[in-house]
């Protein structure tokens, strides 16, 4: 599936850059993270979050570099495989030909996982369907009634940091749960 998925360029002709997917992961894969689509870094290193987000997504999840990295532990499946392309100070949505086309191929591949991460309203309406709220915050907030395999979460962009500030109920409730679980099921494989 992996193979297949790099090698997809379906968006092509909608990108004025080559297609890049970017796809992670291994059927023994615990914890599989679905973001937006990879950035203009991730793209041009061919590589999801080597930047500033993915040390602060690392902290999040209370994981080192090494274990963020390996594909047994965290599988990585954007809801755009490609970098969509940059737009009026952020960069697009993914295409929506993507999500359909690839996320039920990695459900299928990635039978080890344990606990996914629903990184920002794309992949929250996704994956929570009709239990994601109307806004981000409302759907974050509503934490404690998702599944048990589902946490929802704020992109780590610098970005977001005027929403941390204003949600600070996130860091200190959200993530000391999330840190926990993931090093529960780290110590505890299946």
């Amino acid at each position: 599936m992996k193979r297949a998925a790099r090698a997809c360029r379906v968006c092509q002709p909608f990108f004025d850059h080559s297609c890049r997917p970017i796809i992670r992961g291994t059927p023994a894969s615990a914890i599989r993270i679905i973001s937006q689509a990879p950035g203009a870094t991730a793209h041009a290193l061919d590589e999801p979050f080597r930047d500033p987000s993915g040390a602060r997504l690392r902290a999040w999840m209370g994981l080192s570099e090494a274990e963020f990295y390996d594909e047994d532990v965290v599988a990585i499946t954007p809801m755009g495989l490609c970098y969509p392309g940059h737009h009026k100070g952020g960069d697009k949505p993914p295409r929506r030909e993507c999500a359909p086309l690839w996320q039920g191929r990695c459900d299928a591949a990635l039978g080890g996982v344990r606990l996914t991460l629903l990184i920002g309203a794309h992949a929250q309406r996704w994956g929570l369907g009709d239990r994601a709220q109307k806004t981000l915050t409302e759907t974050v907030s509503q934490w404690r009634k998702h599944p048990a395999r589902l946490a929802a979460l704020p992109h780590p962009s610098g970005r977001n940091n005027f929403w941390l500030a204003r949600n600070p109920w996130f860091e200190n409730d959200v993530l000391p749960v999330l840190r926990k679980r993931i090093r529960n099921i780290l110590e505890n494989p299946v």
